[in-house]
């Protein structure tokens, strides 16, 4: 009799259980891998947003930030995807000709250097492109004096990263018609090309090179995180190229509500307040704590430069094929 009795309870917890489970909405985030990372943003900021939605938000790493584009692509209407976050500003015209992509409807006072009003895509941070390298060491004032010293630089590759992506379109903005010229003397100088950023930064940090294409915040990470101040970003007189971090919703999203829940709480403090620490980032908006103390010894490049997305996209082709060239010499 005990069996009896003990075999439908177990059975109709287990049932009870499996039906819980099965009524937990999901909401899939596709983005780059070092945001998903231990000490990227995404577990936090997971956590944060769990404690509100009563869902399931799962985080989707894909390579570097241009990949990201490269997959939405391969995958159209087939994506399982319901947020992208990690496209920037050189890529999201070119996300936007997928026709994947709906309306954010996010109203927010967002804390950048430039106005916004793209009604596809919203910011979660911004910064700007710099070669980091070591304090001390001798450091070119210019792409141009970088060209022509010895010093060993790691960068991205722009088919993958937006890092890469961003420094072609840094040099082309800068030099123009000579941007071929300026790789192909900036060539000797690269001591390899990686896919992602994580990559190209761990190899700078193993003394592989001499400095590294990342960020003006990037020391941030070495002076908060390990109280070391040993690493510098080098200022260039041409200016520093911005990059504007995104993400957008997927049209065809079976989760509409959550998405754009998770998009309102995109530019709220529980995400916000992540980014500097995480990500090493400007906030799109600021915390209400404020930047965390050493954001303030950070580089301000005197000249901002930045394309249009329309611009980027024209530019894309005919800049990847001066880099290109130039490294196959």
């Amino acid at each position: 009799m005990k069996n009896t009795t003990y075999l439908p309870v177990v059975a109709g917890l287990a049932l009870s259980a499996t039906s819980a489970m099965a009524e937990t909405p999901v909401l899939q985030v596709m983005t780059y891998d070092s945001f998903v990372t231990e000490w990227g943003p995404g577990p936090a900021i997971e956590a944060a947003f769990e404690a509100e939605c009563a869902c399931d938000l799962q985080f989707v790493g894909t390579g570097d930030g241009a990949a990201l584009l490269a997959r939405l692509q391969l995958e159209g209407p087939r994506t399982e995807a319901d947020i992208v976050l990690g496209l920037d500003t050189n890529l999201t015209a070119a996300a936007r000709e997928t026709g994947l992509f709906a309306p954010h409807g996010v109203e927010a006072d967002l804390d950048l250097p430039i106005a916004w009003t793209d009604a596809d895509f919203l910011p979660f941070d911004w910064g700007y492109f710099a070669f980091v390298g070591n304090a001390g060491a001798d450091a070119p004032t210019s792409l141009r004096a970088l060209a022509d010293s010895d010093t060993k630089i790691v960068i991205q590759d722009p088919r993958s990263s937006t890092p890469g992506l961003g420094l072609l379109m840094w040099v082309k903005t800068a030099y123009g018609d000579e941007a071929a010229s300026l790789w192909a003397d900036l060539a000797d100088n690269i001591v390899t090309v990686t896919p992602g950023w994580s990559e190209a930064y761990g190899m700078f940090l193993e003394g592989e090179a001499d400095a590294v294409l990342s960020y003006t915040t990037s020391p941030a990470y070495h002076l908060i995180a390990e109280e070391d101040d040993s690493k510098v970003a080098w200022g260039f007189d041409e200016g520093h190229y911005m990059q504007v971090e995104v993400a957008g919703k997927v049209a065809g999203t079976d989760q509409p509500e959550l998405a754009d829940q998770f998009l309102a709480f995109m530019v709220s403090d529980g995400f916000q307040s992540v980014i500097p620490t995480t990500n090493w980032m400007y906030p799109a908006v600021t915390p209400a704590g404020g930047l965390p103390d050493g954001f303030e010894t950070l580089l301000t490049p005197a000249k901002s430069l930045l394309l249009s997305p329309e611009d980027a996209a024209a530019m894309r082709d005919a800049a990847l094929d001066e880099w290109r060239n130039a490294l196959s010499q």
